[in-house]
């Protein structure tokens, strides 16, 4: 630090690779560096930490065990927030969201935004201490933020009937960047060489986590439906917990009948290349997705998506993929089979509309200014309030 004040903390529940956490990455990118941001895990640092760090942005981590959102967590980070002194400070996910808020008002001398990445708290799949965290935030979000940022509009939906402060919402989806994402005939042809795949081998491919809310379950029913179509059809899926040998996944891929046409890749570093590669993109979840990042990076690497109607998933998509209801794997593979049995004139259409739909909507650029005019709004009521005060 050198001595002057941040004039933007972002305060995040965890930094650990995630949707949010690229998507904060992203934002850091791109943001003025006049705003100074500083970036607070309640957590560790991990990886996308490591990340923002290495932008020469400061982040640390305030060690905090999971779910821990006491007093002294609120009273430790007010601490830290009154030596940071910002202007605006702006929490990531419920937990931050509360601990960081009321750190904040207790803190004084800047204005709060939350952030809310979450579209469902179904209490079939969500933690019991995450939705009384979210009921909490719902109880304060008329005193605590001045402004709260949703990445959907089904999220708002969802947050607005849980009882958050409709007139303190606005809608800021994530962003995308068309550099790194993009059509790549080469990646195409070289991923199927690594895969042991002849050139024309159709590639449907999921990318995610294993996870319930992620549904490989579905996935792998539909991947069945489709092979039993297309026996020529490959699967790629690649994330934390997929890599080779995991028996869960590969039970699931034995069970559908899909198991020696089955690439499972685990986590990796080269997902532009993988997303290039792909003849079809599938989002097979059953809930919580708020704003699928996968789908925005296929859509800008040409790849058309197969998608369940979960979260704003079907407004990414728009009219450049093919949208089922939650649940219906029958259709999902019919929608997959769809897109694969596309002529090349009308295939070649679809990709380049996908593309510009996300140039249009979705680039990361646009959306990073987006994100500093709310700071902006912010940095202003804090300046009116100071005003006030004096």
């Amino acid at each position: 630090m050198d001595g002057r004040p941040a004039r933007l903390v972002i305060v995040i529940t965890g930094l650990r690779t995630g949707g949010a956490e690229m998507m904060l990455f992203k934002l850091l990118q791109r943001l003025d560096a006049s705003w100074r941001p500083h970036v607070i895990s309640l957590t560790d640092v991990g990886e996308i930490g490591q990340r923002i760090a290495a932008l020469g942005i400061p982040v640390e981590g305030l060690g905090l065990r999971p779910g821990r959102v006491g007093p002294l967590a609120v009273a430790r980070l007010a601490t830290r927030l009154r030596e940071l002194r910002p202007e605006v400070v702006h929490t990531w996910m419920y937990h931050a969201d509360l601990v960081g808020g009321l750190a904040a008002r207790l803190a004084g001398g800047c204005a709060v935004g939350w952030c809310i990445r979450n579209s469902t708290l179904d209490p079939a799949r969500t933690r019991r201490s995450t939705r009384l965290v979210a009921r909490a935030c719902a109880l304060v979000s008329g005193r605590v933020p001045d402004r709260i940022v949703s990445c959907s509009t089904v999220a708002r939906r969802v947050h607005v009937e849980l009882g958050y402060d409709d007139g303190r919402m606005v809608v800021l989806p994530n962003g995308f960047d068309l550099e790194a994402f993009r059509p790549d005939p080469g990646a195409r042809a070289d991923v199927r060489r690594e895969l042991g795949l002849g050139a024309e081998t159709p590639l449907v491919g999921m990318v995610g986590r294993f996870d319930p809310q992620k549904n490989h379950a579905g996935f792998f029913e539909a991947a069945g439906l489709v092979r039993a179509q297309r026996p020529d059809v490959h699967f790629v899926l690649a994330g934390l917990g997929l890599e080779p040998g995991c028996a869960d996944v590969e039970a699931l891929a034995t069970a559908a009948g899909v198991a020696d046409a089955t690439h499972l890749l685990g986590r990796r570093d080269d997902i532009p290349r993988l997303m290039a590669a792909l003849d079809v993109l599938v989002s097979s979840s059953g809930y919580g997705e708020a704003f699928p990042n996968v789908l925005g990076e296929a859509m800008a690497c040409g790849v058309p998506c197969a998608v369940t109607d979960v979260g704003d998933s079907a407004f990414i998509v728009g009219e450049t993929g093919r949208v089922v209801a939650p649940g219906d794997m029958a259709g999902l593979a019919a929608a997959v089979g769809a897109l694969l049995d596309l002529e090349p004139p009308a295939r070649a259409r679809l990709s380049a509309a996908a593309r510009d739909r996300v140039a249009a909507q979705f680039e990361i650029g646009a959306v990073a200014r987006s994100y500093e005019a709310f700071y902006t709004d912010l940095a202003s009521l804090a300046g009116r309030r100071k005003v006030t005060q004096a």
